[in-house]
Protein backbone atom coordinates (compact mmCIF):
# COMPACT_ATOMS: atom_id res chain seq x y z
CA UNK A 1 0.00 0.00 0.00
CA UNK A 2 2.78 2.14 0.81
CA UNK A 3 4.14 1.71 -2.97
CA UNK A 4 0.70 3.08 -4.19
CA UNK A 5 0.92 6.24 -1.49
CA UNK A 6 4.54 7.15 -2.47
CA UNK A 7 3.70 6.93 -6.06
CA UNK A 8 0.48 9.05 -5.91
CA UNK A 9 2.58 11.59 -4.10
CA UNK A 10 5.34 11.92 -7.08
CA UNK A 11 2.42 12.06 -9.32
CA UNK A 12 1.28 14.61 -7.97
CA UNK A 13 4.58 16.53 -7.25
CA UNK A 14 5.41 16.11 -10.56
CA UNK A 15 2.36 17.39 -11.92
CA UNK A 16 2.95 20.35 -10.12
CA UNK A 17 6.06 20.38 -11.54
CA UNK A 18 4.44 20.18 -15.05
CA UNK A 19 2.04 22.94 -14.41
CA UNK A 20 4.61 25.51 -13.02
CA UNK A 21 6.80 25.27 -16.07
CA UNK A 22 3.98 25.62 -18.46
CA UNK A 23 2.11 28.41 -16.86
CA UNK A 24 5.55 30.26 -16.97
CA UNK A 25 4.37 31.42 -20.62
CA UNK A 26 0.80 33.02 -21.06
CA UNK A 27 1.78 33.85 -24.27
CA UNK A 28 2.01 29.85 -25.05
CA UNK A 29 5.08 30.49 -26.81
CA UNK A 30 8.03 29.30 -24.43
CA UNK A 31 11.70 30.70 -24.40
CA UNK A 32 14.03 27.51 -25.88
CA UNK A 33 15.24 26.70 -22.19
CA UNK A 34 11.45 26.96 -20.98
CA UNK A 35 11.06 24.38 -23.67
CA UNK A 36 13.45 21.84 -22.29
CA UNK A 37 12.14 22.29 -18.91
CA UNK A 38 8.44 21.77 -20.37
CA UNK A 39 9.97 18.36 -21.48
CA UNK A 40 12.02 17.60 -18.43
CA UNK A 41 8.47 18.08 -16.34
CA UNK A 42 6.77 16.01 -18.98
CA UNK A 43 8.90 13.23 -18.47
CA UNK A 44 9.22 12.92 -14.91
CA UNK A 45 5.18 13.07 -14.59
CA UNK A 46 4.92 10.40 -17.56
CA UNK A 47 7.71 8.12 -15.21
CA UNK A 48 5.48 8.76 -11.83
CA UNK A 49 2.54 8.06 -13.24
CA UNK A 50 3.86 4.27 -14.50
CA UNK A 51 4.88 3.60 -11.49
CA UNK A 52 1.59 4.44 -9.79
CA UNK A 53 -0.12 2.27 -13.10
CA UNK A 54 2.89 -0.33 -11.39
CA UNK A 55 1.25 -0.03 -7.83
CA UNK A 56 -2.19 -0.01 -8.44
CA UNK A 57 -2.00 -3.20 -10.88
CA UNK A 58 -0.27 -5.21 -8.06
CA UNK A 59 -2.50 -4.16 -5.51
CA UNK A 60 -5.41 -5.01 -7.50
CA UNK A 61 -3.77 -8.22 -8.48
CA UNK A 62 -3.10 -9.30 -5.02
CA UNK A 63 -6.99 -8.31 -4.11
CA UNK A 64 -8.29 -10.06 -6.89
CA UNK A 65 -6.38 -13.15 -7.18
CA UNK A 66 -4.43 -12.95 -4.13
CA UNK A 67 -1.11 -13.06 -6.07
CA UNK A 68 2.09 -11.26 -3.49
CA UNK A 69 4.47 -9.90 -5.72
CA UNK A 70 7.51 -11.80 -5.97
CA UNK A 71 9.74 -9.17 -4.39
CA UNK A 72 7.33 -9.31 -0.77
CA UNK A 73 7.46 -12.79 -0.69
CA UNK A 74 9.60 -13.67 2.29
CA UNK A 75 12.60 -15.98 1.85
CA UNK A 76 12.68 -18.93 3.95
Amino acid sequence: MSQIVNATARVSEANQKFSEAVGHFPSGLPHPDGVQRIKNASNELTSARKEMMTAHKRLNEFIEHGIVPEDLKRSG
